[in-house]
């Protein structure tokens, strides 16, 4: 009878009844009410968002974590997925639990606690477990974290942060806890408080009554801070809690070792600060010149600029109050000859010719000389204890890595004669050229189909990969459709349509046929057979998007197939592409009509279309002999095939670019053989002049989502995917946005075909992106058309030269790209493009009315120029170089301009 009576209360939501029955059943009726909750559970699972399911679920929780007798059986069924979302009340668990063993209570607690975030377990709960258990408070992210909110949200009601934390009885193990917790620092609760709700200022003050022990604290601030690999947000916590504590001489002084770790490997913040402190003994004669060097040693071989020029200051500091010290630490400033940045580079030489006077020319640099009484050396002794390391020598080694410019300045300085080897040849570095890859057969077994179907569902369709997919759906359905349906199961079927009614899904299946998912939601019969005819959009007239040519010819050929599976199936793709770059070979092409002609099958008409789009042309004789047999099938498609084959068809349209306003486009003229009546009327559009300022700014097709599939449908003209794409590009360079689209620019630039203005100006858009990521994939394109020998480098510099003139490309992350583009070994091709790209920049500054203030990283990308021209050997003149380098000051815009003039100088090698 009580079972009956739980699940009555159960089912009508009555929390109330159900803790009074709870608390008057013995173990044994608990227990033996577990079989119908679990089947209650899973009759609510089946409809969890009816009213009936909203309102069980709370007593369904309480009641399962009840009469579940195991510890580990109430942890799972208090975090059971579906439950999560409604559960009892805390105070409604606690009270179902109370009566429980403190040690079992115990296990429960520490068991939820371990749970993830995601399994939402009420802070409340388990404290309140604690309080009962009398047990060690659980450290764990889920109790921490809800610890925090606990804490935050108690004090919007009443009290403060710093009140709060005072009352708390577990305040010492759970502050501890916090030097543990990942990310812990970057909640916004601790990084946005004030006054007493501040929690960096409520640990600081009490730490300081004793509350909190200071120790503890300094030493978990260093812990957590030496740790490293947190963001930035959470290294700036915990550095800003380690600076309010204050901290004394001597206990930094406890912490050297540490500090010198910091400035190595911590966050660039966190090394800034450790170096100050360094600083401070360093320059108050507490720190040695051995720990010096060790410190230095670490700062001087990062890439951050401010910490090594801020460590360079330091050491001239200390070489003109200690000249003693000159042996122990110029060699440590000659590490700052490797350094990437030639400024750094001329500071560090600098210091070595203002202080090489104090060495006397027969000094060994002793490395025990300085150590510490309390420290060993375990560097190799000479008969006179020392290392017996030159320092000239050392720094004459050292000074093989400096630029060319600065290193005849060091030869000269440390009276070494330069090396008179044969002239080094420079080797220009590409990456090997990517070869196409032959494309597997559409998948043979439902099982490899459907598994393919349901990654493609899951992710974006990649090119290869959806085409055989596609091909295996219509191979599948045409011999036989009921069981492909049966393999694709219900799992596919309930796809992002489902739900949706069948008059909304109609509409939105003719204006977005979205890949695959208009197949699939064919073949369950989710669409109108209407819906799947070929929708011209009204084909006589433009809608005024730039990519209505691509989007229309693609969702045209997926309309077909959907169609023809409902209607006519085809046996397979006439237009399925033989390579991985959506070309199709015109053999294949050849003897797929012949098996058309020999069962009877009818084309599709847009399927035939595309397959000639991406017939394969650049080998004169197999397209003779392919015509030939595609003459001998006597079928229409096939003479029209052969047609085809033999008609001179120019790689791409012609094309003028255009400029208005900060951007740079490319507008095409027609393309004749695109309009016959041979091609439907989705693919004539792509063969219409196409004037980009003419369209629409926006639509509904931004992103890369499809850009792959229409480069696979014109294989062999990447002009008219580039151009339709350039606008989204630009804009989101121009409008310094964060828009996806720049990982498509490495595809772009293996395509076959001649790569055009269009090709480089999406590059050029690339080289100035926001995002590293994007730029890192506009570098790998502009490579790999360099290695396929298809790089105009006089194109793109000149095109990176106007955008950077309009201010649409910032120099600063041009020179950054081209940086890398030099750091791979492509110096030659760096400077290819810089050259035609400095020009206009520097010519601002020449004549009259010339711009008083340069481009802002236009040092740096001088600096980049120059390293390329050095590397590389190239020689010659640069227009309005030397206009910059006579400019007056020391300016890097100035430093880098008179170096690149010198190493154009120099003599060819």
């Amino acid at each position: 009878m009580s079972s009956q009576a739980l699940i009555s209360a159960v089912r009508s939501g009555n929390l109330s009844d159900l803790v009074a029955l709870v608390d008057g059943m013995t173990d044994g009726e608990r227990r033996a009410c577990m079989p119908e909750l679990r089947q209650l559970r899973k009759e609510l699972r089946a409809e969890p968002w009816d009213f009936r399911a909203q309102r069980a679920y709370p007593a369904l929780h309480a009641a399962g974590a009840a009469c579940q007798m195991g510890a580990a059986a109430v942890a799972t069924w208090l975090t059971g997925s579906e439950l999560r979302w409604r559960q009892a009340p805390p105070s409604v668990l606690i009270d179902v639990l109370g009566d429980r063993d403190p040690d079992w209570l115990a296990d429960v607690v520490h068991r939820l606690a371990e749970r993830p975030l995601s399994a939402d377990v009420p802070y409340e709960l388990m404290a309140g477990l604690v309080r009962l258990a009398g047990c060690p408070v659980p450290t764990s992210e889920a109790y921490v974290r809800g610890w925090m909110d606990h804490i935050g949200r108690t004090r919007r009601e009443a009290g403060t942060v710093i009140g709060n934390l005072r009352k708390d009885p577990h305040l010492r193990e759970l502050v501890a806890a916090l030097f543990e917790i990942e990310e812990i620092g970057a909640r916004s609760d601790w990084r946005y408080g004030d006054g007493l709700n501040d929690w960096t200022y409520a640990l600081t003050q009490l730490t300081r009554v004793g509350l909190l022990d200071r120790k503890v604290m300094v030493d978990g601030c260093v812990a957590r801070l030496l740790h490293g690999g947190g963001s930035a947000a959470d290294n700036k916590v915990f550095l800003g809690l380690l600076t309010a504590l204050d901290l004394t001489r001597d206990e930094q002084r406890e912490r050297i070792p540490d500090w010198t770790a910091l400035c190595s490997e911590a966050h660039s913040t966190v090394a800034a600060h450790a170096q100050s402190v360094l600083a401070g003994f360093a320059l108050d004669d507490e720190l040695g010149s051995r720990r010096l060097a060790e410190m230095s040693g670490a700062v001087l071989f990062r890439t951050e600029k401010k910490l090594v020029r801020a460590q360079l200051v330091l050491l001239g500091k200390v070489l003109k109050r200690e000249p003693s010290t000159v042996a122990a630490l110029l060699p440590v400033v000659a590490l700052a000859f490797g350094h990437e940045d030639t400024d750094v580079q001329e500071r560090a030489l600098k210091l070595v010719e203002r202080h090489l006077g104090d060495l006397d020319s027969d000094t060994d640099l002793d490395l025990d000389s300085d150590l510490d009484s309390d420290t060993d050396c375990d560097t190799e002794s000479g008969p006179d204890g020392g290392a017996a390391i030159s320092v000239r020598d050392e720094i004459a080694d050292a000074a093989a890595r400096l630029s060319p410019g600065l290193r005849a300045r060091a030869r000269q300085l440390l009276g070494v004669a330069a090396a008179a080897p044969a002239p080094e040849v420079h080797e220009e570095l590409l990456p090997p050229v990517p070869l196409p890859t032959r494309l597997a057969p559409a998948p043979e077994t439902l099982a490899e189909l459907t598994e393919e179907v349901g990654a493609l569902l899951a992710a974006r369709d990649e090119g290869a990969v959806f085409e055989r997919t596609l091909d295996g759906l219509v191979r599948h359905a045409h011999r036989d459709r009921e069981a492909l349906v049966e393999a694709l199961g219900t799992t596919t079927a309930r796809g992002w349509w489902d739900g949706m009614s069948p008059a909304a899904l109609d509409q939105h299946f003719r204006t977005r046929p979205h890949g695959l998912a208009l197949v699939i939601a064919t073949l369950f019969e989710r669409v109108d057979t209407e819906t799947l005819r070929s929708v011209r959009y009204g084909a006589a007239e433009s809608s005024g998007c730039v990519h209505d040519g691509l989007l229309w010819a693609f969702d045209a050929r997926l309309r077909e197939i959907s169609y023809r599976i409902r209607t006519d199936p085809l046996p397979f793709l006439l237009s399925a592409p033989s390579w991985s770059t959506g070309s199709l070979e015109p053999a294949d092409l050849v003897e797929r009509l012949d098996a058309y002609r020999r069962s009877g099958a009818r084309p599709g008409e847009v399927d035939f279309a595309q397959a000639l789009l991406r017939v394969r042309r650049d080998d004169p004789a197999a397209l003779a002999s392919a015509a030939v047999a595609a003459r001998e099938l006597g079928t229409r498609a096939g003479d029209r095939l052969a047609e085809w084959l033999l008609t001179e068809v120019p790689s791409q349209p012609l094309e003028r670019s255009r400029t208005a306003g900060p951007r740079i486009l490319v507008e095409f003229g027609e393309l004749p053989e695109l309009q016959g009546e041979s091609f439907p009327p989705e693919f004539r559009r792509l063969g219409r002049p196409l004037s980009v300022y003419a369209e629409r700014s926006y639509c509904h097709h931004w992103g890369d989502t499809n850009w792959r599939h229409w480069l696979a449908m014109v294989p062999n003209r990447p002009e008219l995917v580039a151009g339709r794409v350039l606008r989204d590009l630009s804009m989101s360079v121009i409008d310094d946005g964060t828009q996806a689209g720049f990982s498509f620019l490495p595809v772009l630039a293996e395509a076959e075909g001649e790569a055009g203005p269009a090709v480089h100006l999406c590059v050029a858009y690339g080289l100035g992106a926001r995002r590293p990521e994007d730029r890192l994939a506009a570098v790998d394109a502009l490579l790999v058309l360099a290695a396929r020998g298809r790089l105009d480098a006089e194109r793109l510099g000149a095109d990176l030269g106007k955008l950077a003139a309009l201010g649409s490309v910032k120099p600063s992350r041009l020179a950054e790209a081209i940086r890398t583009v030099a750091a791979t070994g492509a110096y030659g091709t760096g400077w290819s493009v810089l050259r035609n790209t400095l020009p206009p920049l520097l010519a601002e500054l020449a004549g009259e009315g010339a711009a008083k203030t340069p481009a802002r990283g236009l040092g740096d990308l001088l600096a980049v120029a120059a390293e390329c021209v050095e590397r590389s050997g190239a020689h010659g003149e640069l227009p309005h170089l030397a206009t910059a380098a006579q400019r007056r000051g020391s300016s890097r815009l100035v430093t880098q301009a008179r170096r690149l003039r010198a190493a154009l100088a120099e003599a060819p090698v």
